[in-house]
């Protein structure tokens, strides 16, 4: 028969047929790979600028941590340095050494130096850490922490616990510049732990920081590892794996100078430099990057770094990336092996559809080219089927601006079909004014070759919608399918309107409690919303995020509404309170936090409201807290409860002007209160207006109630 020879007609209509499939095959496969595969670039790229920004927050944290800690060490011995006292005593153990006249009085400036030294380095923590004990023996005990003062290598004064000034301390002071703070490196002490020296300057009174009159230095050496080491962990880490590391870098050696997860002691791991893809040395040579390697132990970390003012350090921190993208690196191998299958299955579909033609009979090869034909069907029913799944409108379109794909809510929206879509321009689907904004995100994404993110209106009037589209650049073959841009659009109206609504009925609640509360407890109206106004002002200087100024500020409003449990007699009484109803009145702070436990707030509300009370210093309640162990907006509420209290007048008392009430808290900087939140407290005093602003606290408004016994909380 004609039709069986292989250059028949017929045979070769039916070649081509399958030529056009496979084509059509192709182009489906090329552009589910592109899709997928941008899409998974999109969301792993969006999780590490995430743990990107994460990281860099806790890096920024610890290490001004750390930074503040070495400044209070050399301001200890400034302070000592700058004792006029010391000055003139030391001036004249200098200059008479040997005069046997002064033995009596030379005895006395000794004993006082030493006593002087003795309560400086018990306050600034320049004493051993394992208490040394007596031995009735002619055996000099081994120093091992102390602070002394020296002159030409020759100790004038010390504490008992000062070591020698031999070998590693003699070559630091020999080698320090004469008239300016230096510090020796972390290297392992007399005690086996790892220790430190600071040396200031002293000068002869009126020396005016001259070399010529120094009269020698303010050495303190110290144990640092109970108080440097804590500073690294950061407080309420979720975070597993998460660490921070001290680390220097000696030649081509990196050292570790403080414990590791490993359970590596300070100062005793140490590798190369060199080692591939190590993150310790990417961090210390760039610090502030964000960079993915292996850690110390090999493990894949995510990791960034901050260098040490002052000292030859850096500070890294890193996490585990199984920790960090677990969950993401799965979610995108799925979508991965997915995508896989679908291409395998059009793989499939191709050596198919060859292979059916290449039959030697034609009846055949027809039969099973339909089958192949119904197979392609169902792939692309499938693909319709995942793309018409999504809520919002997918579509591509191309450099013409015309549509090359789109799903049926793109086609739902314009209100014609997907197949009167294709071909179709923006402006002729859309409008002008909807399709440049099109336009313009497409162009941005096409020539930075990235995905951009917009947030647009849609609709008039009562029909406003609030969309935000993603435009994904699609650089295919040109031959096969033409450059273009994917739109993904979502519509997030519901999602930012239900949020508007929950915030304004939060922000109703929070104002009708406050109100409340100042209505039980007229002698201090108004407490809470000055509290408020302070906080806010004060959290913004310090430059917090908007979460944490926004947290500060209700938790201002709300700090006493436990208020509520506390019979209205005793707020109102005219007579003192007993103790217990003295201890009822602070412990409303905590009953109050726990009635607005169960409030979803954006912040830490609750707990900035319970941590309210604690100190510095670690004085303070309910959980004895210290340092930035303490919430940042609770140190802030703490300064500024105290502030507005101080500055208001109440039933027995007047308000305090607001530079008398700014100088009691400053009093008790270091131990009750902040340092960095006085400060914030200061600036915004005496340069951002608010003595003025403020002034009014003072004021009163109206006559003076008779005498009462409240207490602000």
């Amino acid at each position: 028969m004609a039709d069986s020879d292989s250059g028949s007609p017929v045979r070769l209509a039916f070649h081509a047929r399958i030529g056009i499939a496979a084509v059509l095959l192709a182009v489906a496969a090329i552009g589910a790979v592109v899709f997928g595969l941008r899409f998974i670039d999109s969301e792993r790229e969006r999780d590490l600028m995430v743990w990107q920004s994460r990281l860099g927050i806790v890096a920024d944290s610890r290490a001004a941590a750390v930074t503040d800690w070495l400044a209070r060490q050399f301001a200890s011995l400034s302070g000592l340095a700058e004792n006029a006292s010391l000055q003139i005593y030391m001036t004249e153990l200098v200059a008479n050494p040997n005069d046997p006249g002064r033995g009596g009085r030379a005895l006395a400036e000794s004993g006082y130096l030493r006593n002087l030294l003795t309560v400086i380095a018990d306050r600034g923590g320049f004493r051993p850490r394992v208490a040394q004990v007596d031995v009735a023996a002619n055996v000099r005990r081994a120093g091992t922490a102390g602070i002394a003062l020296v002159r030409d290598g020759r100790i004038i004064a010390s504490t008992d616990s000062m070591p020698p000034i031999d070998g590693r301390i003699a070559r630091f002071l020999a080698d320090a510049p004469a008239a300016a703070p230096a510090l020796l490196d972390l290297y392992i002490g007399p005690g086996g732990t790892p220790t430190m020296a600071f040396a200031v300057p002293i000068f002869a009174i009126q020396g005016r920081g001259e070399a010529a009159r120094q009269l020698g230095w303010a050495l303190g050496i110290k144990e640092v590892g109970p108080e440097l080491y804590p500073l690294l962990r950061q407080p309420g880490s979720p975070w597993r794996t998460a660490e921070a590391l001290l680390i220097r870098r000696d030649a081509g050696i990196i050292e570790f100078l403080s414990p590791t997860q490993a359970g590596d002691a300070p100062l005793t791991r140490s590798l190369s430099a060199e080692t591939p893809h190590f993150v310790a040395a990417a961090v210390f040579d760039r610090p502030g990057d964000f960079i993915l390697g292996r850690d110390y132990r090999g493990n894949d970390v995510l990791a960034t770094g901050r260098r040490i003012a002052g000292t030859p350090w850096a500070l890294a921190y890193q996490i585990d990336r199984a920790e960090a993208l677990g969950d993401s690196d799965a979610r995108l191998s799925r979508l991965t092996v997915g995508l896989v299958l679908v291409v395998a299955a059009f793989a499939a579909a191709l050596i198919a559809a060859w292979w059916y033609g290449s039959t030697r009979r034609a009846e055949d090869a027809t039969a099973r080219f339909r089958d192949l034909a119904r197979r392609f069907e169902a792939q692309s029913r499938l693909l319709k089927v995942v793309t018409d799944s999504q809520a919002g409108p997918m579509f591509v379109i191309d450099s013409d601006n015309r549509f090359r794909f789109a799903n049926r809510a793109t086609a739902d929206r314009a209100g014609i079909s997907v197949d009167d879509l294709m071909g179709k321009t923006l402006s002729s689907v859309f409008g002008p004014a909807e399709a440049d904004r099109y336009v313009e995100a497409n162009k941005e994404a096409m020539t930075i070759g990235e995905r951009v993110v917009r947030v647009h209106q849609s609709g008039v009037n009562g029909s406003t919608r609030i969309l935000q589209a993603a435009h994904v650049p699609v650089i295919g073959d040109p031959s096969v399918m033409p450059p273009g841009v994917m739109v993904v659009e979502e519509d997030v109206t519901e999602a930012i309107g239900e949020r508007e609504r929950r915030e304004r009925t939060l922000q109703a609640l929070i104002e009708t409690m406050v109100a409340v509360i100042d209505s039980r407890d007229p002698n201090a109206g108004r407490h809470s919303s000055r509290v408020a106004s302070v906080a806010k002002a004060i959290a913004e200087e310090m430059r917090l995020d908007a979460v944490l100024v926004r947290t500060a500020e209700t938790a201002g409003q709300l700090m006493n509404i436990g208020k509520i449990l506390v019979p209205n007699e005793m707020l109102t009484r005219n007579g003192a309170l007993d103790d217990e109803e003295r201890r009822l009145v602070r412990l409303s702070i905590q009953r109050g936090a726990d009635l607005l436990k169960k409030v979803e707030f954006d912040g830490p509300v609750v707990e900035t409201i319970r941590q309210m009370h604690e100190h510095w210093d670690g004085s303070g309640e309910p959980l004895g807290l210290v340092a930035d162990d303490i919430l940042f907006t609770a140190q802030i509420i703490s300064v500024t409860n105290a502030f507005v209290a101080m500055a208001s007048p109440r039933a027995w008392r007047k308000g305090l002007e607001i530079d008398d009430a700014f100088s009691r808290i400053a009093d008790q900087t270091g131990t009750v209160f902040s340092p960095r939140v006085v400060t914030a407290l200061r600036n915004l005093i005496e340069n951002r207006g608010a003595r003025e602003t403020w002034r009014h606290f003072s004021a009163l408004p109206g006559a003076l109630p008779s005498p009462g016994a409240n207490v602000d909380a």
